[in-house]
């Protein structure tokens, strides 16, 4: 299996993604972000078609459409009563634009499924090189950022009373999601990559309840989730993506039926 250089760059890449997705993704869950990293997603697929159609890697059309538009859709979204209308309008739009780039670029709907759902072949070095450095200015942002982003997101009135920064806190966050985002999306798709951004740290919070271990745990299953994906798929030639939410959500089950028994639910 590792004989192969596209099995050898998808691992190296499914390891940085987890270890991005499963560190926001904790974030995310605390910040209740879920209805957010889901419309990113169907951003980045806009932004990955743009990409295609103007000559850029998909890559970097994510990266600029996501980015542009979290501090956006956060703003549009930050009222529960405008919540459902921003998501659908917004994932509704850029859905529509997606597909509208990829049939101005003439390109066929088998290269649509590689964006939606990824594709472990298509990894090249150059993009495995990217998504490194990419994940390590991430994660040494959030490094720095850790202590101020874990009073926000855990202890909202806390971080109001001592007066910390929140707005800026919380573009920096939308920016990091935008990031996480498209990371993510290379492997498992612009549609499914919300699923290593909530699933992992979903579970880690019913095995765990201080932030370190849960940003830990999360980690571990995120990798558990993407290199069981990569392993089956490889053995199976079954779509890699599939494999990948389907151990998420069987972890994800197992570990909320624990905690119910745990706690007598």
């Amino acid at each position: 299996m590792f004989q192969l250089e596209f099995m050898r760059n998808a691992f190296v890449a499914s390891t940085f993604i987890a270890l991005t997705c499963g560190v926001v993704g904790v974030f995310v869950i605390a910040r209740n972000l879920s209805f957010l990293a889901h419309t990113l997603s169907e951003i980045g697929f806009a932004g990955a078609s743009f990409g295609v159609f103007t000559g850029l890697a998909p890559l970097d059309g994510m990266l600029f459409f996501t980015m542009i538009s979290a501090v956006a859709v956060g703003e549009m979204a930050t009222e529960q009563s405008r919540r459902e209308a921003a998501i659908a309008a917004i994932s509704s739009l850029f859905m529509g634009l997606g597909i509208l780039f990829l049939s101005l670029a003439n390109k066929s709907a088998s290269y649509a499924t590689n964006i939606l759902f990824g594709s472990i072949i298509g990894i090249s070095v150059q993009e495995v090189w990217q998504l490194v450095v990419l994940s390590i200015i991430m994660l040494i942002v959030m490094f720095f950022a850790y202590r101020y982003l874990v009073f926000d997101s855990f202890d909202s009135v806390g971080a109001r009373v001592q007066r910390l920064p929140k707005h800026l806190l919380s573009i920096l966050f939308l920016l990091l999601l935008a990031i996480s985002v498209s990371i993510g999306a290379q492997i498992v798709g612009s549609l499914l990559v919300f699923v290593l951004l909530t699933l992992p740290a979903s579970s880690a919070r019913y095995l765990v309840h201080t932030v370190p271990r849960m940003i830990l745990v999360s980690v571990i299953l995120a990798l558990a989730g993407v290199w069981g994906g990569l392993v089956l798929g490889y053995y199976t030639n079954w779509p890699v993506t599939f494999f990948i939410a389907t151990i998420e959500v069987v972890i994800y089950l197992g570990t909320l039926l624990w905690d119910r028994r745990a706690t007598g639910d």
